[in-house]
């Protein structure tokens, strides 16, 4: 018997839904139908993040409880209506990606499994030239909600130093974004640059609850994630449904509403409601474009005092300025190794290192679910090990590989005591993302 099928007929065109009755949220029941008709009751505001941005597809077609991947290119089979423009990759390799720009291309892209949106910083018209700048603050693991919070309102106030007004939205996961509106006049890495320097003045007023530190053996407290800025990278828009339980959504906040939300209020269910009451509450945000050139200045400044530029993401070729793209710990360890006398006056003549980061890799797993199967193994073997552990000292990446993601666990032993530290074992979850694709 053939999949049953649902014909809409959304902004003068026709757009078929198929599978309608597929239930993507197993906890609430809300099927595919449900989050395509969510879209359309928000469609004023969802557009607004979206409209005229080149959008890579992370396409969930096993419903939000399974793995997503990730599609760039534009399905060849699709409507002459669906509009596309070429884009280039830090990579070199290029891909027509989908535009959006009506309620009915909104709805297609939901189809095929887009659970959140995904856009670019640039328009359609300018692939060159981003004009939003990006704020994602992302916690460690422990961190609490008011923290966020905190740093989000400290946030708004360096922006605002800096002559940049910020428009605040829940992440619809366990953060905040907040998003300015800028002056398509400076490329990616200028752009990049900018945020960096706004990342480390947030880290310098708040140097005990925000860290500007790439890499997650050294974080605390709330990232200052500036590599969004980086070219290729997207966030998930405002009104975006986020694959989680419960079906939260990205919501967009005032800032007096800020310092008392909650983001588990913002659903499915609930942002219909609220949107007809409020209205969209990002819709000042096209008209408040702000300049870059003071926080271009305080870039420079940090320069001539000695900072470098900080990591890059790992598919980018090192940059001119960056530091070397290792851990510290593995730095460290380098260092030791080549000056073995140093090594043994730190460890009492044995030549064994004190690392302040010692770190394990405990599983790498096609997902979440698995890897932490591996994790709780590894449990299970440390029993003793365990209660020492924080929860910042887990180590949680969510790696993109090829087409897709895949997770990778890592424990900081830093709260162990040296005598009692496990060490590296074989993995008996060691996913191979490349596997296969040469």
């Amino acid at each position: 018997m053939p999949d049953r099928k649902e014909i809409l007929e959304i902004a003068g065109r026709t757009v078929t839904v198929s599978n309608p009755d597929k239930v993507y949220f197993p906890q609430t029941g809300h099927t595919k139908l449900d989050l395509i008709r969510y879209y359309l009751t928000v469609a004023e505001g969802a557009l607004r993040g979206v409209a005229g941005r080149p959008m890579i597809l992370k396409r969930f077609v096993h419903g939000a409880a399974g793995e997503a991947f990730f599609q760039k290119r534009a399905p060849s089979a699709r409507p002459d209506w669906i509009e596309t423009v070429e884009l280039s990759f830090p990579s070199g390799r290029t891909a027509e990606e989908v535009v959006v720009r009506d309620s009915a291309q909104l709805a297609w892209v939901v189809n095929l499994g887009c659970i959140d949106l995904n856009p670019h910083p640039i328009r359609a018209d300018d692939l060159d030239h981003p004009d939003e700048l990006r704020v994602d603050l992302d916690p460690v693991p422990g961190v609490g909600w008011p923290q966020i919070v905190a740093v989000a309102l400290l946030a708004r106030e360096v922006l605002a130093d800096f002559g940049l007004a910020g428009w605040p939205k829940t992440s619809g996961s366990r953060g905040i974004h907040i998003y300015c509106r800028i002056e398509p006049r400076w490329t990616f890495t200028e752009v990049r640059g900018a945020a960096v320097a706004l990342a480390r003045e947030i880290e310098r007023r708040a140097p005990g609850t925000a860290t500007a530190r790439w890499w997650k053996e050294e974080r605390h407290g709330v990232f200052v994630d500036y590599n969004q800025n980086a070219k290729d990278r997207t966030v998930a828009s405002a009104y975006s449904v986020r694959p989680t339980p419960d079906a939260r959504v990205s919501a967009p906040l005032s800032w007096d509403e800020v310092p008392d939300c909650r983001p588990e209020a913002f659903t499915i269910d609930t942002m219909p409601v609220r949107f007809a009451a409020v209205g969209d509450l990002g819709a000042g945000l096209d008209e408040a474009a702000g300049s870059l050139e003071p926080l271009l200045k305080l870039a420079a400044e940090q320069q001539a005092a000695g900072l470098p530029d900080a990591p890059w993401p790992p598919h980018f070729d090192k940059q001119a300025g960056e530091p070397p793209r290792v851990q510290p710990s593995k730095r460290r360890d380098a260092a030791l190794r080549d000056q073995p006398s140093a090594a043994q006056a730190t460890s009492g003549g044995t030549g064994r290192r004190r690392s302040t980061m010692p770190l394990i890799e405990v599983a790498r797993a096609a997902n979440q679910a698995e890897a932490m199967q591996g994790l709780d193994r590894w449990k299970e073997r440390h029993g003793d090990v365990w209660p020492y552990l924080q929860p910042s000292d887990v180590l949680v990446d969510s790696m993109r590989g090829r087409s897709s993601t895949w997770t990778r666990i890592r424990l900081n032993l830093r709260n162990v005591p040296a005598g009692k530290r496990p060490e590296q074992e074989a993995l008996d979850v060691d996913y191979d993302p490349w596997a296969g694709h040469g």
